[in-house]
């Protein structure tokens, strides 16, 4: 039974001293409150690239982010890193995200990376387009190379913009469906940073229409996708 549990559990990931100060400086920043108006707060938009759609079993290969500053995407507060693969993704899956092999290869150190997404990431809400698939890959990723399981607020857009939208909820489903109605260009997709620009955008047409419904932090917002997925579920 041991050698069966830490076969399944693995061996726990060895962090250097710097590199454990460092996780532990940003586990003991304070938590953000959910109940600031969205036009005062920090929240971060994210969006990953990975070797397939397997959440078990595929890697995480790149994090894209992108900051909404009191209303306002800060384009100079954005982050992307492509993290290090010991063998690159298949052909077919380098043409859908465009990271080629020696990108891959020479990508940054996992633990690297991650540390660095962290203390870009702060203490700020995550926001996402289809949720479980992005806090799937990158909470994997950090356990396996940092040791710890992230406990983090995050808002799904997916569900959100069904709420705030009924009329749209069984017409728009995908990401494309939803900015393509509100007007949102984007040049290039399954890119993560791209991908995280436009769910960005998206997520301020959210915010707009949050107001007109008298829904004015990001507490409300969730509270908003939790009846929605019940809706989901029994629809």
């Amino acid at each position: 039974m041991i050698f069966w549990l830490k076969h399944w559990l693995g061996r726990a990931p060895q962090l250097t001293a710097p590199q454990q100060q460092r996780l532990d400086a940003w586990r003991a920043l304070p938590r953000v409150a959910l109940d600031v108006p969205l036009n005062e707060a920090r929240y971060v938009v994210v969006d990953v690239e990975t070797t397939g759609l397997n959440l078990m079993q595929d890697r995480l290969i790149s994090i894209g982010a992108v900051a909404v500053v009191n209303g306002k995407i800060d384009f100079g507060d954005s982050f992307y890193v492509v993290l290090q693969q010991q063998a690159a993704s298949e052909k077919g899956n380098i043409l859908l995200h465009g990271i080629g092999t020696s990108e891959q290869l020479d990508g940054a150190p996992p633990v690297e990376a991650l540390l660095s997404f962290l203390e870009y990431l702060g203490k700020a809400p995550l926001i996402a387009f289809h949720v479980t698939f992005d806090e799937t890959m990158i909470k994997r990723a950090l356990r396996d190379h940092l040791g710890f399981t992230l406990k983090h607020p995050w808002l799904d857009l997916a569900y959100v913009m069904p709420g705030l939208n009924p009329p749209l909820a069984r017409k728009y489903r995908a990401l494309d469906d939803w900015i393509g109605h509100s007007g949102i260009r984007i040049d290039v997709r399954h890119n993560a940073l791209a991908d995280a620009l436009a769910t960005a955008q998206l997520f301020q047409v959210a915010a707009v229409q949050a107001a007109a419904k008298h829904i004015a932090d990001m507490q409300g917002l969730r509270d908003l996708e939790k009846a929605q997925r019940w809706v989901s579920s029994v629809s």
